[in-house]
């Protein structure tokens, strides 16, 4: 689902929580686990070339360094207001999708520029991954259609690298607090690798036939779980 859409931590950070781990232990377990995963689909559609990695690589630092600052900087931001902010996001977005059947497939247009791209958009979403995290790879993925003009298989496959450097940025933070729990992660991440290869596969072969559903079905359950879960 993640390689696919974003939103795995949907599925894991609440498993995490339920299984006993304080929240900030189950944070940084979750950047761990989530690495694993991001590696193996960005790994999967490099070596398919769907992503030109010498060019995107100043995109992965920006998202890496704001992912850390944001995880730095998560006792000082009212997580309470993005919680309650990102559900009408979300929701907003799979309407959005729904009434447009061709949102989803890529435009074409380039309506950010590259460098105001990877200095401001990216940071902003890498910072918001260090600080909270769910539905990173929606915004990456729909943020590389919609102001890149990327096709949806192109956009997936760059939002996993960005990705990537917003969850190596933030664990490299909780792991310096000590904040990581190695046995769960580790067993967690095995998983990871092998949906996230699979998944990855999928985008290739169907693009926006499975990227749009699957983006519509993720925005609207994390509202759900985060109008829930509170």
């Amino acid at each position: 689902m993640d390689a696919i859409a974003g939103g795995g931590g949907l599925l894991t950070l609440p498993a995490l929580l339920s299984a006993g781990l304080p929240p900030t232990q189950a944070l940084a377990t979750n950047k761990l686990q989530g690495s694993f995963g991001a590696l193996s689909a960005s790994l999967y559609f490099f070596r398919r070339g769907q992503v030109p990695l010498t060019t995107l690589l100043p995109a992965v630092l920006a998202c890496a360094l704001a992912a850390a600052l944001g995880a730095r900087c998560v006792e000082y931001v009212d997580v309470a207001l993005l919680r309650r902010l990102i559900p009408v996001v979300l929701i907003a977005v799979a309407i959005w999708l729904l009434v447009r059947p061709a949102a989803g497939a890529g435009t074409g247009q380039t309506r950010l520029g590259w460098v105001t791209y990877v200095l401001v958009a990216v940071p902003a979403l890498g910072f918001y991954d260090g600080v909270l995290g769910p539905g990173t790879g929606t915004f990456l993925a729909l943020a590389g259609i919609h102001l890149r003009g990327l096709s949806a298989t192109g956009a997936t496959a760059q939002a996993k690298w960005l990705n990537l450097g917003s969850n190596l940025g933030a664990l490299a933070v909780f792991l310096f607090t000590g904040k990581v729990r190695w046995i769960p992660g580790l067993v967690m991440a095995a998983g990871q690798m092998v949906g996230a290869r699979l998944g990855a596969g999928m985008v290739l072969r169907r693009g926006s036939a499975i990227v749009r559903p699957v983006v519509i079905a993720i925005s609207l359950a994390i509202s759900a779980r985060l109008l829930i879960w509170g």
